[in-house]
């Protein structure tokens, strides 16, 4: 892979995440754009297969990633689980995400938990804009985590995380003015599990919501031209029907939106270059980050209409025997205008004594010509459980319903 001296902030975007950027007839693109994209997907195969739906399903080892609230509901006092996704295999073979999470469960309302995030670039031979080469480096980013998760009555729960990203994309090579970039950032997290009885049925509920990645901006060249992190405010739901004593089925569904400036335009200029373009877009990218996340509510230039565009929809469905095999289904939308990422997802599930394994499968909707980096290969997580609460803490202990 061969990069010139382009602004670094962007020249990889559009590869993270398979962002499209080719021109639609009638539909005009204004993708909002962040420093370390990859903090915003799913890095486990269970959402993977769920359309990355995971803030309101049942908790396990990778619960805080998206909703540090659903710790104080964990079914095991131990667990940990890697997970390792492929990228862009059909381009490269060097390229790819690994995930390390596991939690331990304190005293019987609590716990905590703790994640490291690993992004692999692969190799890049960097020149410059007359084509001589600058040198080879390999291209990383990860982010460690620390979350605390604390139940506050029997239904109801929040939690927090604490976060260190590190975004090092060109290793300082001569002729790139470019540094890495370190951020801290927390995540707020609100969780809500109860069974309930309709008729002749029973059902679980969760609830839940989180902002993730409230933290400073990244800085990687001019410390004025700072980039926002992806803070991300999800909104979930997830409903379990036992059928009968071995069978039961969860539909879940999330919603997000990032809380980050929309960028300006004018109808009419193609270009971007007008002047009140230009400042405009100067003073958004300004802004605090409180200001920016309160302001991302009402700031898109198309009005209601282009804010409602703005948020993704996760849906997905799983399906468990005996909570030993599961199977799982979903599917991700995201608005053409803000960057056209559709695709369904597949996965499987087995559990077996402390042991687990997930793997997850990405179709992309390729009508515009979109290339999802995680499409048609294979994810996989591993999941390994020790001690159920009932052993850990003896009968009568406080615990959630049965999960996967």
């Amino acid at each position: 892979m061969i990069l010139s001296k382009l602004p670094l902030r962007f020249a990889l975007l559009s590869g993270l995440l398979g962002i499209s950027v080719a021109t639609h007839a009638q539909q005009r693109i204004n993708a909002i754009t962040t420093a370390v994209p990859i903090l915003t997907l799913s890095p486990d195969s269970r959402s993977g297969a769920l359309g990355e739906a995971g803030v309101a399903i049942s908790p396990d080892a990778n619960s805080a990633f998206y909703n540090a609230g659903k710790l104080g509901f964990v079914p095991y006092k131990y667990s940990v689980s890697p997970s390792y996704s492929p990228w862009l295999r059909a381009v490269t073979d060097d390229m790819g995400l690994a995930f390390l999470s596991g939690y331990a469960k304190l005293g019987q309302r609590s716990a905590v938990s703790a994640s490291l995030m690993y992004f692999d670039l692969g190799n890049i031979s960097f020149r410059n804009s007359s084509n001589q080469p600058l040198g080879d480096f390999n291209p990383k980013e990860y982010a460690f985590t620390v979350s605390y998760g604390q139940k506050l009555s029997e239904y109801f729960g929040i939690g927090a995380s604490a976060r260190y990203i590190r975004s090092n994309l060109t290793g300082g090579l001569a002729g790139i003015d470019s540094k890495p970039g370190n951020a801290a950032a927390v995540d707020l997290g609100a969780y809500y599990n109860r069974d309930l009885s309709i008729g002749a049925g029973n059902y679980n509920l969760g609830l839940g919501a989180s902002v993730s990645n409230i933290g400073n901006k990244i800085t990687y060249t001019d410390p004025t031209q700072a980039d926002f992190l992806p803070t991300t405010l999800k909104v979930g739901a997830a409903i379990t029907r036992e059928l009968d004593p071995y069978n039961k089925i969860t539909l879940t569904a999330d919603a997000s939106k990032l809380l980050v400036p929309t960028p300006y335009y004018i109808d009419g200029d193609t270009t971007g270059l007008g002047k009140k373009i230009q400042t405009e877009n100067l003073k958004r990218r300004q802004k605090g980050v409180v200001a920016a996340a309160l302001g991302s509510f009402s700031d898109a230039p198309g009005g209601f209409s282009e804010e409602m565009k703005e948020i993704n929809l996760s849906v997905g469905a799983e399906y468990s025997y005996n909570d030993l095999i599961m199977a799982r289904v979903g599917y991700f939308y995201e608005n053409p205008m803000k960057g056209a990422r559709q695709y369904l997802s597949f996965g499987l599930g087995v559990r077996y004594q402390v042991f687990g394994v997930d793997g997850a499968y990405l179709l992309p909707n390729n009508k515009d010509n979109t290339q999802n980096p995680l499409g048609q290969t294979i994810r996989v997580s591993l999941h390994f459980n020790f001690n159920k609460l009932e052993e850990a803490f003896g009968p009568g202990s406080d615990t959630t319903p049965s999960t996967n």
